[in-house]
């Protein structure tokens, strides 16, 4: 095992790298930027080392000054958490060259699926259902005006090498497609510096369902159950949930058993998520992409199968043989997080960095928070919003969203906006409650319930 673990991230997903390794008698080292030095990961590693100022790209995106923390406090491994570095490839090269071990998915995973046109094809041969779309990348205008009008509108327009929605359009007759056809392509090249993108049918009334994957370096492949993650605006998450209350047994075993099918095409190694899209209308799966690292939303799962996926992560990178019962990872129960952004959502999500004056965290049977915020912390602007994340445990969904809503009620922050009164707004909605929603009721939800009330 591990003496000595480099987390190479910042924030809540540092923190809770920093609490598996602690418990599993590990000793860590914080990175952290300039502007990062009061974060709570620092406080929290047994070691932490200033790799570079306030920009990503100096800093947590800089492979060098990781490379050279790491070299410097004689670590084992790197942690990449999630984000920045976790699915760079490229990354995960450097450090096998120098004697490193990358807790993550092995370099051929993460270039595989990180190419979502490869991943498509990849899945295609393995017998995994993907959404209709074109059969690789799209070089032309006219090649993508032929694609469309023979799968019909509406299309997305995807980049391949896209993440977090950039490189994405909706186009709903030519003229869209033209004008996303190119916006798609330039947003690509700028931020992945890839311009291909892919064309793919878009389903209106769909649902994101996401599968939880672990394997370990022996070809042993389990699934940990599903999450509902169709609760999001412009492609970025608010809340999940498991199980999937749109999913019946049978097809629930159906879904769980292609993903493993999935991760066992593509060899993987370590933690990663299947993300399907769900046709509400024709009852059918798709596979989307494959995440090739630890999810934001992996608490729940955690949850309801009692795993420790960090701990997992850890243990499987570190050549473990994984042989676990067929319910060992069985859910028991549900789960629900919601993400706390610091945006304020009654000015179209406007970032709400700056002091935080005073904070407190819910508590509680059930409820456990995921944050690297305190009071006298301040927010700094630089970085993603996500400020923490609250998750609610139950016997059954009702339970569950009893829990959250008490805990929503009770988490108070004094300084910055965050978006605490959208999940409250959500758990009161009747269509919600009853888990009558889908990719597009958030939307929808913000302009005729939220905003007007």
């Amino acid at each position: 095992m591990f003496k000595r673990i480099l987390i190479a991230n910042r924030g809540e997903i540092a923190v809770r790298v920093i609490r598996a390794c602690r418990e599993m008698g590990i000793r860590t080292v914080a990175v952290y930027s300039q502007p990062d030095e009061s974060c709570l990961h620092v406080q929290l590693a047994d070691e932490a080392v200033c790799i570079g100022k306030a920009p990503s790209s100096e800093s947590y995106l800089k492979i060098a000054n990781i490379i050279s923390a790491a070299e410097v406090t004689d670590v084992d491994a790197i942690h990449p958490g999630f984000g920045f570095l976790s699915e760079n490839a490229h990354f995960a090269d450097i450090c096998e060259e120098c004697g490193i071990t990358f807790i993550g998915p092995s370099q051929d995973n993460i270039r595989n699926m990180g190419d979502k046109n490869k991943a498509r094809e990849m899945m295609r041969k393995a017998g995994v259902p993907v959404t209709p779309g074109s059969d690789g990348v799209v070089k032309t205008q006219e090649e993508a005006l032929a694609i469309a009008k023979k799968l019909g509108y509406p299309v997305l327009i995807k980049a391949v090498a896209g993440g977090g929605g950039k490189g994405m359009r909706i186009a709903r007759n030519d003229v869209s497609l033209a004008q996303g056809f190119m916006t798609a392509s330039s947003e690509a090249e700028r931020a992945f510096g890839n311009a291909d993108v892919y064309i793919e049918k878009l389903v209106e009334r769909a649902r994101h369902i996401e599968v939880q994957l672990l394997a370990d370096n022996h070809g042993h492949v389990y699934q940990l159950g599903e999450r509902d993650c169709s609760i999001q605006r412009r492609h970025q998450k608010l809340l999940e949930e498991t199980p999937s209350p749109a999913l019946t047994p049978d097809r629930r075993k159906k879904l769980l058993k292609a993903a493993v099918k999935a991760a066992q095409a593509c060899k993987l190694r370590n933690v990663a998520t299947i993300e399907f899209l769900w046709n509400e209308d024709a009852q059918e799966f798709y596979f989307m992409e494959m995440n090739t690292r630890i999810q934001v939303e992996h608490p729940i799962t955690e949850e309801v199968t009692g795993a420790d996926l960090v701990q997992l992560q850890i243990r499987a990178a570190a050549g473990e043989v994984m042989k676990f019962s067929d319910d060992e990872f069985a859910p028991r129960g549900h789960a629900i997080e919601v993400r706390v952004n610091a945006e304020n959502p009654y000015k179209n999500f406007t970032p709400s960095p700056g002091p935080v004056q005073a904070v407190h965290f819910p508590g509680g049977p059930g409820i456990r928070v995921d944050s690297h915020v305190y009071s006298g912390y301040v927010i700094p602007p630089f970085y993603d919003s996500m400020i923490g994340k609250i998750i609610a445990r139950g016997k059954t969904r009702n339970e569950a969203l009893t829990r959250m809503s008490r805990a929503l009620a009770e988490f108070k922050m004094v300084g910055p906006a965050t978006t605490v009164p959208v999940a409250q707004a959500l758990l009161a909605d009747a269509r919600f409650l009853r888990g009558e929603y889908n990719t597009g009721f958030l939307e929808q939800f913000m302009n005729d319930v939220f905003w007007v009330s």
